[in-house]
């Protein structure tokens, strides 16, 4: 069972090698993770995406997020709305004819070619992680010589205020 955790911490050094080996010591396999500077200064958010088996686990992964010292709070968000993106760097053969179909397979996933060499095109994907699944697989006949992805990152989607909802009410 793949969960989406999102850890807030303390910006500190060695906080996120404390974190992946406190999962490791409890075997959790962590599939992605991001890490990155939050709205408040000194503070970071960290997205993992963990397979834990079943509920009993994803309640001991919680617990044990919270006994760490610098973390400030453990979010589960695999199942409420939110907003969750991936990016990709995929550089695949191509010369000649293939560069026109390689574009024509990237243009309805948004993606967009951010290198050009003389046998290779670099491309840039983001978006949700089936997504970018999708169009990896439609480049690998293409031959992918390179490729690196950051791993999910995501946070809850936004309460609509009540007053634009009434509001809205009123001029339907």
């Amino acid at each position: 069972m793949k969960r989406i955790i999102v850890a807030t911490v303390q910006d500190r050094s060695g906080v996120l090698n404390r974190i992946t080996g406190m999962l490791q010591k409890r075997q959790f396999n962590i599939d992605s993770i991001s890490v990155g500077s939050s709205e408040t200064e000194g503070v970071s958010k960290m997205t993992f995406v963990v397979d834990v088996g079943d509920h009993q686990k994803l309640e001991q992964l919680t617990k044990q997020l919270n006994k760490q010292i610098d973390v400030l709070k453990v979010s589960d968000i695999t199942d409420k709305a939110i907003v969750a993106r991936e990016l990709a760097l995929i550089k695949v053969g191509g010369s000649g004819q293939l560069r026109s179909e390689i574009q024509g397979i990237i243009t309805p996933f948004r993606a967009s070619i951010i290198d050009v060499s003389k046998d290779s095109l670099t491309i840039q994907v983001t978006g949700k992680p089936d997504k970018v699944e999708a169009l990896i697989s439609l480049l690998k006949p293409y031959g992918i010589k390179e490729l690196t992805k950051t791993g999910v990152t995501a946070f809850l989607r936004g309460q609509q205020p009540q007053q634009v909802t009434e509001l809205n009410s009123h001029l339907i």
